[in-house]
């Protein structure tokens, strides 16, 4: 009997030798992570003071929306509702926009984030009277008090990328505006919409 017993622990002895030798043999084949590829990867995943100039834009908001079709034409207005919430742990601002538009109902959904490794704000925009989707870069140089992007989206009239230029001004803590300029029929760029945000309370 002790002898199966002295058997059985040599051979757990020997089983666990093989195992360990195996993890290491397994480990050393692993390539490594360069630490400073591992603190390069981190601080672009990480959110921080960029992202957080976004927070003015947080909340529940009732929306304004000024549109003119044509330069010199007699504007339309409408009125909506925005929903910005941060999601993915601070690191992106969504957008949902609900309202109506020429008597249709229109809803809409945007994302707004900072770009750790190109250092640049970012937008993007999709609705429902559309199958493409708008993208702008930007930026602010006075902490978050306005912000200028410059993107593009598609033409329905021509089929090529229209270059959209917008500026964002917070007003205070419940009110911001953010305008929008396109290319009128001559090339020149004219203001095409102004969206007034109050907070809801």
């Amino acid at each position: 009997m002790k002898l199966n017993v002295l058997a059985g622990a040599l051979a757990l002895v020997f089983a666990c030798s093989a195992f360990a030798q195996h993890d290491q043999q397994q480990a050393a084949a692993k390539p490594q992570m360069d630490p400073a590829m591992m603190e390069a990867m981190m601080k672009a995943a990480m959110p921080g003071d960029a992202q957080k100039l976004l927070n003015s834009m947080a909340g529940t908001w009732t929306a304004k929306v000024t549109t003119w079709m044509m330069p010199g034409a007699d504007p339309m207005v409408m009125e909506g509702t925005s929903e910005n919430k941060w999601i993915m742990g601070g690191r992106y601002m969504q957008q949902s926009f609900s309202g109506n538009f020429m008597g249709m109902p229109f809803e809409g959904i945007g994302y707004t984030g900072y770009d750790n490794v190109k250092k640049q704000y970012w937008g993007t925009w999709m609705d429902n009277m559309s199958t493409s989707m708008m993208m702008s870069t930007g930026a602010t140089s006075d902490a978050g008090k306005t912000w200028t992007f410059t993107g593009s989206m598609a033409d329905p009239m021509t089929g090529k990328d229209s270059k959209v230029d917008e500026k964002i001004t917070v007003i205070d803590a419940d009110h911001h505006t953010m305008e929008m300029w396109g290319p009128g029929p001559d090339g020149k760029m004219y203001k095409t919409m102004e969206l007034a945000y109050t907070r809801k309370k």
